[in-house]
């Protein structure tokens, strides 16, 4: 069985909002855990951070 965990990120294949999500992580200093780990070794409260933060710059990208 393969794992998600084991397969290389590929950048140019992310789409628009998986890039943005990731750009996020790295601002909060969480993507070199994401990139070794994966996304299930963050915790509850991180992740709910990123998809906050996700949110709102969908909305702001709405309003534009």
């Amino acid at each position: 069985m393969s794992s998600k965990k084991n397969k290389p990120i590929r950048l140019e294949e992310l789409t628009q909002e998986e890039m943005i999500k990731y750009e996020i992580a790295e601002e909060l200093g969480l993507l070199d855990r994401v990139l070794a780990d994966g996304w299930r070794s963050l915790s509850s409260k991180e992740t709910g951070r990123i998809g906050g933060l996700l949110a709102r710059r969908k909305r702001e990208e709405v309003k534009k």
